[in-house]
């Protein structure tokens, strides 16, 4: 890779790579998240990352992983492996790939025994090895936690190493972006807008989208577009690279408007907002009031309206009338009403609806039973049907829809779509 050069004559970053070490983190029970708050960083000073790895406790994994990284990257961000224990491999691989010997630095020895000294402990000798560092690595003091933080200048590459911990991680980050980031990346940052669509697939989405995203990947204001799949939403994500923030906010509100155009009611947030905090704007800005009567979703459609900071302003009460008995007893639904159509069918969808709002006496009463698996589908109402229904002062509507997937993800789909139903509305007659 050919060397970028910064206005005090070394090399620039611009493309960075994160390599997160750890054999716990290729298994179901734990999730690299050190990568969002670094990518975040990054962008803050004007650095792309590009890619990223996790790779687990072996010394030839990494070994490859990061020697690679090294020919492709201006910045190689390497976040776990540096405790006192055997399987903590970082500072030695990476000091082995640089041809580096590891010292160690007094400094950090001490700051180690003080830390132990300060619980009223003996430092055990293990953790001397936290203190090696490559030869010419500046050792970054960890407040948080015994391993510290190294930062390496090594042939045109920097290195930073990172403890795995996010809680050690974060602040040091954070000082190596200000301290060492900063003056050699480019000069502009990356600014970035989310947009979300609901209620289209993500095949639908490109196909409008793309027409009006294909302009902007020339000229001076060059806007990178991804577009990606999330359970019960498309997010558009734009992306464009400027010296100001002013600037770059007239540039994405410019690209937002010819979107928001294309895709009308379907885009329901063009700030990253959530689908509840979108709802729960709406409601507060026309002083609305709801109330839910949920089934097949248990409260979730309630539980994420009310994760909103202010949600009590407008939402009034929720009832989880899972039996047909709660139906009956809780929101006056007729029992000869759910064995005529059945639990889950619109008029039943309808009652619920009507019933919450009549008993909560709210503005916006919603109802929603399915089937959420595994289990109780049949030919004609299989598993993944919900039905959902909303009333209002004057009038109502209803929808019977299906969703794919398992039990969890049925119940998000429902409460997305209940939601949405309720935006929809609010929005105009014709959303």
């Amino acid at each position: 890779m050919a060397a970028v050069s910064d206005r005090r004559g070394g090399p620039a970053v611009l493309r960075a790579e994160i390599i997160a070490v750890g054999s716990e983190m290729l298994t179901p029970t734990r999730v690299d998240t050190n990568s969002l708050f670094i990518t975040e960083q990054l962008n803050e000073v004007g650095v792309e990352l590009w890619a990223k790895a996790v790779v687990g406790d072996d010394r030839d994994d990494l070994r490859a992983v990061f020697a690679r990284a090294l020919e492709r990257s201006d910045l190689v961000v390497v976040t776990g492996g540096l405790g006192p224990t055997q399987d903590d491999i970082t500072r030695d691989v990476v000091a082995e790939v640089l041809g580096l010997p590891l010292e160690e630095d007094e400094e950090a020895a001490e700051r180690i025994r003080q830390r132990f000294a300060a619980r009223g402990l003996r430092m055990p000798e293990i953790n001397r090895r936290q203190a090696l560092v490559p030869r010419g690595a500046v050792a970054l003091a960890n407040q948080k936690g015994t391993a510290p933080g190294l930062w390496i200048e090594h042939d045109g590459r920097r290195i930073a190493l990172l403890p795995g911990p996010p809680r050690e991680m974060k602040p040091l980050f954070e000082r190596v972006a200000r301290e060492y980031l900063a003056p050699v990346a480019r000069g502009a940052r990356l600014y970035r807008r989310v947009l979300k669509i609901t209620g289209r697939t993500e095949s639908h989405v490109e196909e409008i989208a793309h027409p009006v995203y294909s302009r902007w990947l020339e000229g001076p204001n060059r806007i990178s577009t991804t577009i990606l799949a999330v359970p019960g939403q498309i997010e558009l994500h734009l992306t464009t690279r400027a010296s100001d923030a002013a600037g770059a906010g007239a540039v994405l509100a410019r690209a937002t408007g010819e979107l928001a155009a294309a895709l009308g009611a379907d885009l329901f947030s063009t700030d990253g907002g959530t689908m509840e905090q979108v709802v729960g704007d709406l409601l507060r800005e026309r002083h609305l009031w709801i109330a839910l009567a949920e089934s097949c979703t248990g409260g979730l459609a309630t539980s994420r309206l009310t994760d909103v900071p202010g949600s009590s302003e407008y939402v009034e009460r929720s009832v989880v009338c899972y039996s047909n008995r709660a139906k009956t007893d809780l929101l006056g639904v007729p029992a000869s009403l759910i064995v005529e159509h059945g639990a889950v069918s619109e008029p039943v969808g309808l009652a619920m609806a009507t019933g919450i709002r009549e008993r909560a006496d709210v503005d916006i009463g919603v109802g929603i039973t399915g089937i959420a698996g595994p289990t109780g589908g049949s030919d004609r109402k299989p598993v993944g049907t919900v039905v959902i229904a909303m009333a209002w002062r004057g009038g109502s509507r209803v929808r019977t829809m299906w969703f794919p997937g398992g039990r969890e993800q049925v119940k998000f789909f429902a409460s997305q779509a209940a939601l949405d139903m309720v935006r929809r509305w609010l929005i105009g007659p014709d959303a």
